[in-house]
């Protein structure tokens, strides 16, 4: 199997431990993976991406027009990487922006609304997700990034088994987190199921 997946949003969405799920849960597999990550300024909420290349690559970066998947934690982010994805490539996108600091202190518009609009006119299949209806039931949206990890995984785009992903989870996340985590994969995938038997 060969899948390139892109992951992006700014610092403090967990994305790097999505990336090592989906690296651990690909090894898992009999998979080879090479994965990277572009950090900078993470953690004053700055752009953060992260590359899954699975089967064989010369490179860890995914070319340009390569990536299958993007999983977007933000909106803006997904528009600035959308040069990466591939032309049948799927993109599942956080609906809720996360306002840089520039556009607070200048007050402008920052609204997800016309960056998804974007994306849905050029990306064949866009699935989008709320953080705070998807993490409403586990009291924080912190744990939206396994929520985003099981929409992908019950979508059937990263070509990973289910029972493979939720074991990946549950021995690499920290102890007094797997359950809570073990429940937000479960509700991306019930959340996937629902909109695809809509």
């Amino acid at each position: 199997m060969n899948k390139d997946i892109l992951l992006c949003g700014v610092g403090g969405q967990g994305i790097v431990l999505v990336s090592k799920l989906l690296a651990a849960s690909a090894m898992a597999a009999g998979e080879t993976v090479h994965s990277a990550e572009t950090i900078g300024m993470a953690q004053r909420g700055g752009s953060v991406t992260s590359h899954v290349r699975i089967g064989e690559s010369y490179s860890p970066l995914i070319p340009s027009g390569c990536a299958e998947l993007m999983l977007a934690f933000e909106p803006a982010e997904a528009v600035r990487n959308l040069p990466l994805l591939n032309q049948n490539g799927t993109v599942i996108v956080s609906s809720q922006p996360v306002m840089p600091v520039t556009a607070s202190l200048s007050g402008g518009s920052y609204q997800a609304g016309p960056m998804l609009e974007f994306l849905k006119t050029r990306v064949k299949k866009v699935i989008t997700a709320n953080p705070a209806e998807l993490c409403a039931p586990l009291g924080s949206v912190r744990y939206f990034n396994v929520v985003m990890l099981g929409i992908a995984v019950a979508a059937g785009v990263t070509g990973l088994p289910e029972e493979i992903v939720r074991q990946s989870v549950e021995s690499r996340v920290p102890e007094k987190f797997r359950e809570i985590n073990a429940k937000a994969l479960k509700i991306g995938i019930d959340y996937y199921n629902s909109i695809e038997g809509m």
